[in-house]
C-alpha cells in the first residue's frame, strides 16, 4: 500500500483527505467518496495504487482530443475510482462501484506503451486524478522515456495537487458538465467553480480540450450554452470544445439528446469558439477540423479515424495560418 500524498491527521485516528474539494474526513478502517483512499490506523493510503480496470490502445480522438497528435494511438488505463457520482455516468460499472482490477506497475505501463507503439499513456475512463499517486509515478517514468501523458478528467481537484502534477502532463480533456452550479450539486454531488479553476490553471501549462455532455432538460438551454461559450472564449477561443450526445445510462432514464439541440449548441458556440465538435453521433461536418481563418478542411475524420490531413509544420496548407494543433 502506498501512503497518500495530500491529507492531514486528525484526532481519534481520523484523517482529512485534501486531494479534491470534498475534503473527506475518513474514520479508521473507512474509505473516501472516491473509493481510492483508505484510512488504516490513522494513515491514509492510496488503495487503488497500480490497480487498473482497463487496458486498451485507443485512437487519441476517442478521448476526445482532436488537436493533439491527430491520428495516433495512446495506451489507455483507468482506476476503479471517481470523486463524482453523476447520475448519467457512462462508465458507472468501474467508477461508481467496486469492480475487478489487475495490477499494473508504473514500469509495466510504460513498457506496454512502448511495445504497442502508442504516443504515450492516457489516464482515463473513470477519474484519473483520484489515482493521483500512481499517475504521478507513472507519468514521471513515461516522460523520461519520451512518452506523452494525457488526463481525461472531471477537473474536480484542489489547486496544490493540480499544480504539482501539471509539469508531467502534455494534454487534458476536462469535462465541464454544466455552467449551472446547482446541476453539479444535484446531479454530480460536486461543485462547478473548482472545475472552471482547473481549466483556467491547466491551459497555461498543457494542451486542453473541453467536453460538455448535453442532457435534455438538465443542461441544454441557450442560456447555459452562451455561458459556456462566453467563459471559454474569455479563457482562450482556440481551446477545442466538444459537445457530446447523451444516451440514457446508470440512474438517468431521460431520452437521448435530440440532434437539433446539439446543432443549436454548436451554432451558439461557433460564434466565439474557433473549434467546435459534436461527438457520439455520425455527422461528418461536426467532427472534421476546419481552419479558423480560411475555413478550409484541414483534418478529415471518419469516426475516431483520421483520413486526411491538410496542415504541416503547425500551419494550414491553404492559407498558412498557425493552427492550435499539437503534433
Amino acid at each position: 500500500m502506498h501512503e497518500a500524498l495530500y491529507y492531514e491527521k486528525l484526532e481519534d485516528k481520523k484523517v482529512r483527505c485534501n486531494l479534491c474539494p470534498h475534503h473527506c474526513i475518513i474514520k479508521d478502517g473507512k474509505i473516501g467518496i472516491c473509493m481510492g483512499k483508505e484510512n488504516r490506523d490513522g494513515v491514509l493510503y492510496a488503495k487503488n495504487y497500480a490497480q487498473t480496470t482497463s487496458i486498451a490502445n485507443d485512437p487519441i480522438e476517442k478521448k476526445p482530443l482532436y488537436h493533439f497528435y491527430p491520428g495516433t494511438y495512446i495506451l489507455s488505463i483507468s482506476p476503479n475510482s471517481c470523486n463524482l457520482s453523476c447520475k448519467f455516468c457512462q462508465n458507472w460499472e468501474i467508477s461508481q462501484m467496486e469492480s475487478p482490477t489487475q495490477h499494473l506497475s508504473p514500469e509495466r505501463a510504460v513498457e506496454f506503451a512502448k511495445k504497442y507503439k502508442s504516443i504515450g499513456i492516457s489516464y482515463t475512463y473513470t477519474e484519473p486524478l483520484m489515482w493521483y499517486e500512481y499517475v504521478l509515478d507513472t507519468a514521471k517514468l513515461a516522460q523520461k522515456e519520451g512518452l506523452k501523458n494525457v488526463l481525461v478528467t472531471n477537473g474536480f481537484i484542489n489547486e496544490d495537487p493540480l499544480l504539482k502534477i501539471l509539469p508531467l502532463i502534455d494534454a487534458m480533456n476536462i469535462d465541464v458538465k454544466s455552467m449551472d452550479d446547482s446541476f453539479y450539486r444535484k446531479i454530480c454531488s460536486a461543485k462547478l467553480q473548482p472545475v472552471l479553476k482547473a481549466v483556467e490553471i491547466s491551459q497555461k501549462s498543457c494542451h486542453i480540450e473541453i467536453t460538455n455532455l448535453v442532457i435534455p432538460t438538465l443542461n441544454d438551454t441557450d442560456e447555459l450554452f452562451h455561458k459556456l461559450t462566453d467563459w471559454l472564449a474569455s479563457v482562450n477561443p482556440n481551446i477545442p470544445l466538444h459537445f457530446s450526445r447523451y444516451f440514457p445510462n446508470y440512474k438517468m432514464p431521460l431520452p437521448p439528446t435530440p440532434l437539433e439541440t446539439l446543432k443549436r449548441a454548436r451554432d451558439i458556440a461557433m460564434k466565439k469558439i474557433n473549434y467546435v465538435y459534436v461527438g457520439n453521433i455520425h455527422q461528418e461536418e461536426w467532427n472534421n477540423t476546419y481552419c479558423h481563418n480560411c475555413k478550409k478542411l484541414v483534418i478529415l475524420r471518419e469516426g475516431y479515424f483520421v483520413i486526411e490531413k491538410n496542415y504541416s509544420n503547425g500551419k494550414c496548407n491553404f492559407c498558412k495560418t498557425p493552427l492550435p494543433i499539437v503534433g
